[in-house]
């Protein structure tokens, strides 16, 4: 072993890490560091829970044959599968002790993750715990081939390593945390500038969107007549309709109201054509319609069956820090937004699924119906107002 080079790394790590910026380049360079000292690290792993609605966590594996990091999500499921049950990473978890064996020792025999291991030459396998300050334990492995496994010495230094080791990943974790909640909850555009330092009431960026505003037909009625914990799930599958296409189509969520959807598509100014903004947004309409139609709720004849209504509409919005002293909202406002709101009303009294204004209409090659003009509250003049032409009229079912 090299102690010069093992007081190196700790320093390294005490002092941030700071030529490794991402989880990645983290566990690589470290790993690399530690090969240079002189462990013969085979295959390392860290694997990191994290409070994300969609994964119970992540792992990175490095592996010295590749040096490169292997990242994978993990479901909520993982704790119940066989799989993880059979892991030594589940005694871990669960006495926030290390978890050493030989792989020559007969009682490694019941961990199949150790068959794999031993096909690829693997001696030795630790598994160390990172305690954070908050109490949550996540895990790390190191493997080695080295004919006689890890010297006492060499487990001396990966276990003296783990807590400046733990405080890093820890940091990556916060980071990634609030990267996820601010993506989940505000969308990834405003989490971005918010992310940024962008917190101050009253900071708002105008710019030029085409603008998505829809809601579910029957969705009063709905409420009334089903249990509340029907309708949640309802409403979840309703917006698993339309979050993927708009987000597939380059547009954000903004904000949910009730059955209400507000998303914006941003035009850039200097790169991006309006009519191919456009085009995307009403291929993303007709993708959700098609998914609200084959949307179903029991599974007999009576099943209920589902419409929804959308209003789209290019204009220029403010977009930015909303609200009160200490709680702020991330959102658009400004005419073209009104606009919206009034146009999506008056699809529903035509039993519409898809309307758009003039504004949009002119700027997005379709063949569109023309709907006549309606009177706006709040405009001096009606609108004009375009329907798909592919859309039969029905009366609206709110």
């Amino acid at each position: 072993m090299n102690a010069t080079e093992i007081e190196k790394f700790t320093k390294w790590l005490m002092d941030g890490a700071r030529s490794a910026p991402t989880p990645p380049e983290f566990l690589k360079e470290s790993c690399e560091r530690l090969v240079v000292a002189g462990l013969p690290l085979w295959r390392v792993a860290a694997f990191v829970r994290s409070l994300h609605p969609d994964a119970f966590g992540r792992s990175f594996v490095w592996r010295a044959v590749a040096d490169e990091v292997i990242i994978n999500t993990a479901g909520f499921d993982l704790p119940e599968s066989e799989r993880f049950r059979q892991s030594p990473l589940a005694i871990l978890y669960a006495s926030g002790c290390e978890v050493r064996h030989r792989l020559d020792d007969p009682e490694s025999r019941r961990f199949p993750l150790f068959d794999d291991l031993r096909s690829e030459g693997v001696t030795d396998y630790i598994a160390l715990p990172l305690h954070f300050t908050d109490g949550s334990v996540h895990a790390t492995s190191w493997t080695t081939k080295q004919a006689n496994g890890f010297t006492e010495e060499q487990l001396a230094v990966l276990r003296s390593i783990i807590p400046p080791f733990s405080r890093l990943g820890e940091i990556f974790q916060l980071r990634r945390t609030a990267v996820a909640l601010l993506d989940t909850y505000v969308g990834q555009r405003a989490g971005e500038r918010i992310w940024a330092g962008d917190i101050r009431r009253g900071h708002a960026e105008a710019m030029q969107a085409v603008i998505w505003l829809s809601d579910l037909r029957g969705f009063t009625t709905l409420s009334d007549r089903l249990p509340a914990a029907t309708v949640v799930e309802i409403l979840n599958r309703y917006f698993d309709c339309q979050v993927p296409p708009i987000r597939k189509h380059g547009g954000e969520i903004l904000k949910f109201m009730g059955d209400g959807l507000l998303a914006v598509f941003p035009i850039a100014r200097s790169s991006e054509r309006v009519e191919e903004v456009c085009a995307r947004v009403l291929d993303a309409a007709r993708e959700a319609r098609a998914n609200v139609v084959a949307m179903r709720h029991g599974s007999d004849e009576a099943a209920e069956r589902f419409r929804f209504g959308v209003a789209l509409h290019i204009g220029e919005i403010l977009f930015g820090n909303i609200g009160g002293s200490g709680r702020l909202d991330f959102t658009c406002i400004g005419p073209a937004v009104n606009l919206a709101a009034r146009l999506e009303k008056i699809a529903g009294r035509l039993g519409r699924t898809v309307v758009a204004s003039s504004a949009f209409a002119d700027r997005c090659a379709c063949d569109w119906s023309d709907l006549g003009e309606f009177p706006i509250a709040g405009l001096s003049s009606a609108q004009r107002v375009y329907g798909l032409r592919d859309e039969a009229t029905a009366a609206s079912g709110r």
